[in-house]
């Protein structure tokens, strides 16, 4: 969508788009794996049915498909726009494996004096790169934007990537399960650090900060 609203050609974006789904579902399936989650897209997550190594393994599997189509990319593209996206794609693979370690840190580390704004680095590291800041750059890069359209498009980017994070968490815990796909409240089992709750721990009183904090 980026390159088209750019007046890029759809087919020189397909390739690139279709590495970005294959390393959005290997993130997925990792990360359940990581919060022992049951449900996804309405269905049982795959280590649910197949057991952590096979799950982990096919993580790794469509993380090895993902090179291939991005050399692939200098014959169509060019030497140089291959390249910007090579490099844009490894930021966003340390970017997201940063976030998860954070939140995977806060968890094992029962963090909670936490502020807004340390949710907000989290999801733009875990959550923004993967969903919106490198799709959307990629496909301005190939439609030949220039540097104050790459800017502007990476603001509103983070802008779109927090708000849908912070839907996603308000999912679940009132979306209906059967839309949602996921389990509802499974981030209250898995420890998650949202903005709702992070929210509730401050303005719990004491006597209850506590007795939340041996709950979670």
């Amino acid at each position: 969508a980026a390159c088209r609203g750019l007046s890029g050609r759809l087919q020189d974006v397909l390739r690139t788009a279709s590495v970005l789904e294959l390393y959005h579902n290997a993130f997925l399936l990792h990360d359940d794996v990581e919060d022992g989650s049951l449900m996804r897209r309405g269905l049982p997550t795959l280590h649910r049915d197949y057991g952590v190594p096979i799950a982990v393994n096919v993580g790794d599997g469509l993380n090895a498909l993902c090179l291939q189509p991005l050399l692939d990319n200098m014959e169509t593209l060019g030497l140089g726009k291959a390249l910007r996206i090579l490099q844009l794609i490894a930021r966003m693979a340390r970017e997201s494996v940063e976030g998860q370690a954070v939140e995977l840190d806060w968890v094992r580390r029962a963090a909670w004096q936490l502020r807004d704004r340390d949710y907000f680095l989290m999801c733009y590291k875990k959550t923004c790169w993967y969903t919106f800041i490198v799709p959307m750059q990629v496909g301005a890069i190939i439609a030949g934007a220039t540097p104050l359209q790459l800017a502007r498009l990476k603001r509103d980017a983070v802008f779109v990537g927090l708000a849908f994070q912070i839907q996603d968490d308000v999912l679940n815990l009132a979306a209906d399960e059967g839309l949602y796909g996921k389990e509802i409240g499974g981030d209250l089992w898995e420890g998650k650090r949202t903005l709702i709750l992070l929210h509730m721990m401050r303005s719990a009183s004491p006597d209850e900060w506590e007795k939340a904090c041996r709950l979670l």
